[in-house]
C-alpha cells in the first residue's frame, strides 16, 4: 500500500509538472465555479451584513442567530434542497439548471453566505461608532457613512472572502447533487477527487488533492501577508510622524 501511494505521488507530480490537460480543465472550473460563488453570495451577503452590523432593528438577534447557526449546515441536506427546486418537478425546473456550473454556482454561493454575512457583520461591529457620526457630521450621507465604516473594516471583509472560497472550493455535496459530476462540463476538483478513487486511479486523485491544497494554502497565506502589510502601514507612519 505504502508503494502504491508514492508511485501515486510521484505520477502526481508529473501530472501537474508537464500541465496535463485533464488537470488543468478541472483546476481552473473548480476555481472559476467558487470564484463565482463568492462573488455571488458576497453580493446578496454584503448588504444584509452593513444591516446586521450598522442597525439595531426588533429581531435582529433571531436573525444573526440563524446566520450563525447556518454556518454549520450539512452540505448534502443542502444539495437535496437544491436538487429538487432544480430537478424538471421544481420551482424553476423549465430552466435546465440542473446539472450544469450555473446550478453548482448558485449552490456554493448559497452555503457559503452564512459566512459572509456572520464575518462581515461582526467585523462592522468592531469598528469604533464615532466613525460614522464623523463621516456624517463631516456631510456624507448615510451611504457613505456606511462604506466608510465598511473601509475600516476591511479586515474582516477579506476574511470572510477567504473563508468563502476555501469553504466553496472544498465542497463536495452540493457540487455532487446538482452538477452531477460531468466530465468537460461540470467535474470539478472535490467529486473527481472521489471519483477517481473510487476507481482506483490514484495517481490523479493525488495530483488534485495537491492542487486543492496549494490553491486553498497559497489564497490563505496571501491574504495574510496583506493584513500584515495593512497592520505595519500605522506603525511605519507613527514612527515617521515622531
Amino acid at each position: 500500500m505504502v508503494n502504491e501511494i508514492i508511485e501515486g505521488f510521484l505520477t502526481a507530480v508529473h501530472l501537474i509538472s508537464t500541465g496535463d490537460p485533464t488537470v488543468v480543465e478541472i483546476s481552473v472550473r473548480a476555481v472559476l465555479v467558487s470564484g463565482s460563488a463568492v462573488l455571488l453570495s458576497m453580493l446578496w451577503g454584503l448588504p444584509v451584513a452593513m444591516l446586521l452590523g450598522l442597525k439595531r432593528f426588533p429581531c435582529r438577534f433571531i436573525v444573526k442567530g440563524f446566520f450563525t447557526a447556518m454556518l454549520g449546515m450539512p452540505t448534502v441536506t443542502l444539495g437535496l434542497l437544491l436538487y429538487l427546486f432544480f430537478s424538471n418537478a421544481g420551482p424553476v425546473g423549465p430552466l435546465r439548471l440542473l446539472y450544469t456550473p450555473t446550478a453548482m454556482i448558485i449552490g456554493q454561493a448559497i452555503l457559503v453566505t452564512p459566512i459572509t454575512v456572520s464575518f462581515v457583520a461582526s467585523a462592522i461591529e468592531s469598528v469604533d461608532p464615532e466613525i460614522a457620526d464623523l463621516a456624517k457630521t463631516l456631510g456624507a450621507s448615510e451611504i457613505q457613512a456606511s462604506i466608510a465604516v465598511l473601509r475600516e473594516s476591511s479586515r474582516g471583509v477579506l476574511l470572510a472572502l477567504t473563508t468563502s472560497f476555501n469553504r466553496a472550493i472544498a465542497e463536495l455535496g452540493v457540487v455532487l447533487m446538482v452538477g452531477g459530476n460531468i466530465a468537460h462540463s461540470t467535474r470539478v476538483l472535490t467529486t473527481t477527487i472521489a471519483l477517481e478513487t473510487n476507481k482506483g486511479e490514484i495517481a490523479l486523485a493525488i495530483a488534485l488533492a495537491i492542487i486543492l491544497l496549494v490553491i486553498v494554502s497559497t489564497l490563505t497565506l496571501t491574504v495574510s501577508l496583506i493584513q500584515r502589510h495593512k497592520m505595519s502601514r500605522p506603525a511605519e507612519l507613527e514612527k515617521m510622524r515622531t
